[in-house]
């Protein structure tokens, strides 16, 4: 075999490996000081290790979700409070909101973007208050460690293809699975509604069809 069809190869196989983002690198100035920050935020702590010349390394892994985060001293060259645009992605934002504000974090409001789509650098473009339409993606709140690192929330009820498997649903945390059985209750009683207020006995399946519809970004029953 030659040099290019080992090339070849190569590359057919390195299409095939999943490639999973599981670390954040943030820079902070003060180990200690963001550390009781991340955790008061009720993050979990995995390691807190020191090594030969000040050398340490601390993870903590915010609730539910699959990437952690790691600060320390001497584990990154970049400048503290540099690292800016962190997403935090969750199912209802105003309970988020409510919930990290109770711990310590110091929130912007619940914003939308006067484009529409994403948001805009630093405060540009920012309008008050949740998308108009509540659209998957379109709400978003804001807040900064203590370093001036900066992290969003932004609330996602359905996902645009790609992200999981069109016929599964999957959630990082029976919170996120509880608000996705009240999207679908309230959607069902309006079923219900229509249907002259008669019980419908099928309900968990419409339940179900509702969940992994809206979890895959298809259409939602109505």
């Amino acid at each position: 075999m030659d040099i290019k069809e080992r090339s070849t190869q190569s590359a057919a196989v390195v299409n095939d490996i999943d490639t999973k983002l599981e670390v954040v690198v943030i820079p902070v100035s003060d180990v200690d000081r963001a550390k009781s920050f991340y955790t008061g935020l009720g993050w979990r702590l995995d390691a807190d290790v020191s090594g030969a010349d000040g050398f340490r390394v601390v993870q903590v892994t915010p609730s539910g979700s699959p990437c952690s985060i790691i600060f320390g001293r001497n584990v990154t060259a970049a400048v503290p409070g540099s690292a800016q645009g962190l997403h935090l992605i969750v199912s209802d934002i105003e309970i988020a909101h409510a919930a990290l504000a109770a711990r310590g974090a110091e929130m912007s409001g619940v914003f939308h973007d006067a484009g529409g789509v994403f948001h805009h650098k630093a405060t540009d473009e920012r309008v008050p208050g949740p998308h108009p339409s509540r659209a998957s993606y379109g709400s978003f709140a804001s807040f900064s460690d203590p370093d001036g690192n900066g992290w969003l929330l932004q609330e996602v009820t359905a996902r645009l293809p790609g992200r999981i498997e069109a016929t599964g649903a999957a959630f990082s945390s029976a919170a996120d699975l509880a608000a996705a059985l009240r999207r679908a209750a309230e959607a069902h009683g309006e079923h219900e509604r229509r249907m002259g207020g008669k019980h419908d006995d099928a309900w968990p399946d419409w339940y179900a069809e509702y969940i992994v519809s809206e979890q895959s970004g298809g259409p939602l029953m109505t």
